[in-house]
């Protein structure tokens, strides 16, 4: 049971999945009335990161950001928050549900993993561990965090374990970079333990019927407006004034906000509450088409960090986000969505990998320039797609270096110049003018995608609610909770509950944290697999 929240308003800072997930908890869990709850969005869509649209570049082309991919046994609150969400296309069926049903009949098992410089597909069950890497993922993983510190990756390995195909694996299916943190690093090898045997298949991932937006945020949203949940498009939030100590508590009073109308306060009363979603992930995102450039931004126009650089301001616990948008150079990818108006390429990969549309996972050319992976989704990808039209999505890691085929880095390159690294890498030069005339590539830069990876030194993250917080909580991907990791729709999930169940007295246990090393049985599986996989030296 929760207190009575009959006659208090919530107002949500963000209309990202957290904010959404906050909502619905209030609603579904704490009895708040709908009509009470306000999510003011600076976008004209709701979403946040978790996106999936028509593309900006070209009229009948679709784009998502990035490639999300969800797990069984580690996203125990995304299952818990969607198994009361009706799906898309069936009001009697969950989003949970539906999914599930989808992946017990699309099941995923990759055939190809990794992919070499003369197009063949490698044994990645061969994790190519040298005696001396295995004995240093081991102490990484038994290294307390707190000893860790702000230490990169790097700096824990010989350089003969970035050569390591469990590390291509790892850092493309997570998007770990050896220079970010030693200790995020450590929580994904705890978290996805049980992924250990799996890694090199990715038989563990699950996916939703259509890209995450339209099946998980528009059913999400279709629920809360149900709801009567009061959703402000073009709103967005300034600052936000507080009041008190962490010993005496903690307020917030006001925040400023800025819509089509202007400028003005809204001031917070004694049963007035606001979550705070901090920092983006996707801000100063741009696009690219097939013959244009997306801009790479490095001055933050959009003020995707702004609010929190100024709530960091008020109080030493409210976190640091230059920690985070810093270095724009470590943390910036490049991806890019097809829409090919005939299947040639589709069937020619599945041809090449044996994996049908859905099945297979992330590809990986380990020795290109730009350290390019593809992931061809399930078709249709999106509910309105035209009949043959199809998407598949990919993105460069080392963006600065040459290509192999095109010699100039991938953040000068046009999306046909990227289509044309990518058809090459696969070796079908004798389609490459075909498949040039019959797709259209949409390109995205964004300067932080990684930047959730940054070396981090405690106090860097704020607690998701603070000492002292009486009215207010933090929540997204730059808040702190122990033992959980980063970018994942989990986390944000995650943060959302535990700020709503402990604002509003919420009496439900928060699902625990999953990881894979404390349970005996998956321990000693990740350890087999670690001792016994080929490749020693």
């Amino acid at each position: 049971m929760a207190m009575n929240n009959d006659n208090k308003h919530l107002w949500i800072v963000g209309g990202g999945i957290a904010g959404m997930a906050a909502a619905a908890f209030a609603v579904r869990d704490a009895g708040m009335s709908g009509r009470h709850i306000h999510i003011l969005e600076e976008l004209d869509v709701e979403g946040g990161s978790l996106d999936g649209a028509k593309s900006p570049a070209h009229r009948d082309a679709y784009v998502t950001r990035g490639g999300r991919m969800l797990e069984e046994e580690a996203y125990r609150c995304v299952w818990d928050l969607f198994s009361t969400i009706p799906s898309l296309e069936d009001p009697d069926v969950s989003v949970t549900d539906e999914t599930r049903a989808f992946n017990n009949r699309i099941r995923t098992h990759a055939r190809a993993r990794l992919i070499d410089g003369r197009h063949r597909i490698l044994d990645a069950s061969d994790f190519g561990f040298s005696v001396r890497d295995r004995s240093e993922l081991s102490r990484l993983i038994a290294t307390p965090e707190l000893l860790l510190g702000s230490k990169r990756i790097d700096e824990m390995f010989d350089p003969h374990f970035f050569t390591t195909n469990f590390w291509q694996m790892w850092r493309t299916t997570f998007a770990f970079q050896r220079w970010h943190s030693a200790a995020e690093l450590r929580r994904y090898l705890l978290r996805f333990a049980q992924e250990f045997p799996r890694i090199h298949t990715l038989s563990g991932v699950r996916r939703t019927v259509y890209n995450q937006y339209d099946s998980m945020v528009v059913p999400l949203r279709r629920w809360l407006v149900a709801q009567g949940v009061d959703v402000r498009l073009g709103t967005r939030v300034l600052d936000v004034d507080f009041s008190g100590t962490p010993e005496t508590g903690r307020r917030a009073t006001c925040l400023h906000i800025q819509d089509a109308d202007g400028s003005r306060r809204l001031e917070l009363g004694p049963d007035d509450y606001t979550l705070i979603t901090l920092g983006s992930i996707t801000a100063d995102s741009t696009y690219g088409g097939n013959d244009t450039v997306p801009e790479l931004i490095r001055d933050r126009r959009d003020q995707g960090w702004s609010l929190w650089e100024e709530i960091a301001r008020k109080a030493d616990d409210f976190g640091r986000p230059l920690s985070f948008y810093g270095n724009v150079d470590e943390h910036k990818w490049e991806s890019f969505t097809l829409t090919m108006h005939d299947e040639a390429l589709l069937e020619r990969i599945t041809a090449y990998t044996g994996n049908e549309p859905g099945t297979g996972a992330l590809m990986t050319w380990i020795e290109s320039g730009w350290h390019l992976s593809i992931v061809v989704p399930y078709q249709p990808h999106f509910p309105d797609m035209p009949e043959e039209t199809y998407t598949l999505w990919g993105y460069g890691f080392e963006i600065d270096r040459e290509g192999d085929y095109v010699r100039k880095p991938m953040a000068q390159s046009t999306g046909r110049e990227i289509l044309t690294e990518l058809v090459r890498q696969l070796g079908f030069d004798d389609l490459l003018d075909h498949v040039l005339e019959t797709t259209d590539i949409t390109t995205a830069m964004m300067p932080y995608a990684s930047a959730l990876f940054a070396c981090r030194a405690p106090g860097d993250r704020p607690e998701a609610v603070p000492d002292g917080a009486r009215n207010f909580a933090f929540a997204g991907q730059f808040v702190e909770m122990p033992d959980d990791v980063v970018f994942t729709v989990e986390y944000s999930v995650h943060a959302a509950m535990l700020a709503m169940y402990t604002l509003l007295g919420v009496d439900r246990p928060i699902p625990p944290v999953y990881q894979g090393m404390r349970d005996p049985q998956v321990a000693a599986r990740a350890a087999r697999t670690l001792l016994h996989a080929a490749g020693d030296d």
